[in-house]
């Protein structure tokens, strides 16, 4: 009885036995491989809340363009023209989402894989830029500088890479050799600490290229000149460098953090050394301007993601780098 129940419920809601019931299917093409899947308001939905329309109306949205291509007898469709269809109807709408959201279509349509790095002292706010940069891009694949930090300490003894021990303002402590008294021991032991880890950076930019994978890097160890030139000088790989130069709100930015429940580093640590993640913020501002690399106040977070988005807009999604036939 029950097999015969469940195939009973089967057969009453197929698509494809049921006239009634149509099923819009789109067809995109990747690779010079063409393929079908059904047309899905959640996905489209999904889509349009990257280009910052609200969920709901994100979803409605989505539910009226579904039921256009229905009203149109529409079964199959290109995926080029559907976006087509959800651009001219968005341009009627909302100007500025239909621009955000054409800008997120060219850059998901480029052939090649997109790595974002994102630098800056510690507390300005990289780690919290790179998700909601990598949740509007819709890039899967996010990584901390940190996390490299911790994978290169198994395979090196302390003795061997005694700053690597350390976090990036107090590598000073494990530096062999003092530096001389005119020379800045904190940047010493910083570069020091960011030369070490930029190697396992290099290592996730080139495997990130190589296998076809988008990905935002973040952390203190994204210093411009320290990453070869041959890498970041590629049109689908993008520096930034996040600043606050109040000091003030720089130091609430750690009240901030330190007051969730899921935080492990004390307050008193971070306020101990202040004075030096300062002078690391001040090398990162020195550093990106003698490498041309955008330098952008993370003040207010809307701001800052746009201002990002529009940058590699300038590189990445242009005509030479765009596959007109990719999904």
């Amino acid at each position: 009885m029950v097999t015969n129940n469940y195939l009973d419920f089967r057969v009453s809601t197929s698509p494809y036995l049921l006239g009634e019931i149509t099923m819009i299917m789109v067809e995109g093409e990747v690779s010079g491989k063409k393929y079908r899947e059904p047309f899905s308001k959640g996905v489209l939905a999904r889509s349009l809340t990257r280009a910052e329309m609200d969920p709901n109306k994100a979803y409605t949205f989505s539910s009226q363009i579904e039921a256009q291509l229905k009203k149109d007898g529409i079964k199959l469709i290109s995926l080029d023209d559907l976006v087509k269809i959800v651009r001219q109807r968005l341009k009627k709408e909302d100007s500025e989402i239909a621009s955000q959201y054409g800008l997120w279509k060219r850059i998901r349509k480029c052939q090649d894989p997109l790595v974002i790095l994102i630098g800056g002292s510690s507390g300005v706010g990289t780690s919290s830029i790179a998700f909601e940069v990598a949740n509007r891009l819709g890039i899967r694949n996010m990584i901390s500088t940190d996390m490299i930090r911790e994978v290169m300490r198994k395979t090196s003894s302390k003795e061997l890479l005694p700053t690597l021990y350390e976090s990036s303002y107090t590598a000073y402590r494990s530096l062999r050799i003092p530096p001389s008294p005119e020379l800045d021991e904190v940047i010493i032991g910083f570069r020091d600490h960011v030369d070490t880890v930029s190697v396992g950076v290099e290592a996730v930019i080139e495997r990130s290229i190589t296998e076809g994978i988008s990905i935002v890097i973040e952390g203190v160890h994204i210093v411009p000149g320290f990453i070869r030139e041959d890498l970041v000088s590629r049109d689908n790989v993008n520096m930034f460098v996040l600043t606050l130069e109040d000091e003030e709100v720089h130091k609430g930015r750690f009240y901030s953090r330190c007051r969730q429940q899921w935080a492990r580093r004390p307050l008193e640590r971070y306020m101990n050394y202040f004075g030096a993640i300062r002078r690391t913020h001040k090398y990162f501002e020195s550093q990106a301007n003698k490498y041309h690399i955008p330098v952008i106040e993370n003040i207010d977070i809307t701001t800052t993601i746009e201002s990002i988005i529009e940058e590699i807009t300038k590189t990445y999604g242009r005509e030479d780098n765009v596959n007109e036939n990719k999904g």
